[in-house]
């Protein structure tokens, strides 16, 4: 097959790491690097050997006439770079969230089905082979389920400007909640119906109508329930920044042992380490009948290395021609919840889904 002529928008973290996917796969031929700022694509540009670069998405897209466009700028563009990119006859990838709003993402999503395109969802977790045996465990510790899960990052510098620009628009439990709501879904494959939500304006460097700390609760049809904390900030605190833990009847499991480094370090978000397994099956004197078990994870891939399992499966979903409903379904419905939850919490009330 012939190359395929990729278009990466967004030079940060995530567009970096995945240029180099695109970079290592011989499939793909980078053909333009995309970014507001020079000094990101220039670098980016240099690592790789001399790619193209532009300051503008519509002229990049024009000029470069690229099959597949991959978008990995603030959420605010997503749906305005995913609509542009499909009506180009483009296949897209996108970071998370796919939009803003639900229409605009249930619009998406009928546009790539309409001119035939791939449309994968940067849902990085799907892919890591720790989450996905977290997932597993977690599915046979039986009904209801309760879910602990957060991801609060001490930010400062060009991290906490980040999430100043992020937060223009999007809030911490939306841009952050998709991935770990998406996993609390994968694992009671149960219907989510209501969701609660609190949250704290800590700094008055964030719009007045945003908040940088909050938490949501999401109630499921079998009974399970599921907690969801996200805090951006330089004075959030860097003690149980990731909790990744599940209860069931039978026991629990949880994410232990990840890299202790700093909160806003993109490479801890990703880390686990380990993952613990309890059994709460007594004896007859009362007594723990097994063992906890632990199951190393030192093999886990990079960030990097994510980025380009990601990469890998958007090739194989053009390649072999896979059917994306499913995946583009759950990517609405872990959106629903979030943004339900943002409704919430701004109305103080539970809404129902």
């Amino acid at each position: 097959m012939n190359k395929l002529k990729v278009l990466v928008v967004g030079c940060g973290n995530m567009g970096m790491s995945h240029a180099r996917a695109y970079h290592q796969l011989e499939e793909f031929k980078m053909v333009g690097l995309v970014s507001r700022s020079a000094e990101s694509r220039e670098r980016l540009s240099n690592e790789l050997g001399g790619i193209p670069m532009f300051d503008n998405f519509e002229n990049a897209l024009i000029q470069t006439m690229p099959d597949v466009v991959s978008i990995n700028t603030y959420p605010d563009t997503h749906a305005a770079y995913v609509q542009a990119s499909l009506e180009a006859d483009a296949h897209v990838f996108v970071e998370k969230p796919l939009a803003t709003t639900l229409e605009e993402a249930e619009k998406l999503i009928v546009l790539a089905k309409e001119r035939n395109k791939k449309l994968v969802i940067g849902y990085i977790l799907r892919v890591h082979p720790a989450w996905t045996k977290f997932v597993e465990i977690a599915q046979t510790l039986g009904k209801p389920l309760v879910m602990r899960m957060n991801l609060n990052q001490q930010s400062f510098g060009d991290q906490w400007h980040t999430h100043k620009q992020l937060m223009k628009s999007i809030s911490p439990i939306v841009d952050c909640g998709v991935h770990y709501v998406d996993i609390m879904c994968l694992m009671t494959k149960s219907k989510p119906i209501s969701v609660s939500a609190i949250g704290a304006r800590l700094t008055d460097e964030i719009p007045k109508t945003m908040y940088n700390y909050g938490q949501l609760q999401v109630c499921f049809e079998d009974g399970s329930v599921g907690w969801y904390e996200s805090g951006w900030g330089p004075m959030i605190s860097e003690t149980a920044f990731f909790v990744k833990d599940v209860i069931g009847p039978k026991g629990c499991v949880s994410i232990t042992d990840q890299a202790k480094g700093e909160s806003q370090d993109i490479e801890e978000h990703t880390k686990t380490g380990g993952l613990k397994l309890h059994h709460s099956m007594l004896d007859k004197a009362g007594n723990f009948s097994k063992k906890d078990e632990y199951i190393s994870t030192a093999d886990e891939p990079s960030h990097d290395e994510l980025c380009l399992l990601e990469q890998k499966f958007l090739l194989k979903t053009i390649v072999e021609d896979l059917d994306l409903t499913a995946h583009n379904v759950d990517a609405v419905n872990s959106l629903k919840i979030v943004l339900a939850a943002d409704e919430a919490l701004r109305m103080g009330k539970t809404v129902n889904l």
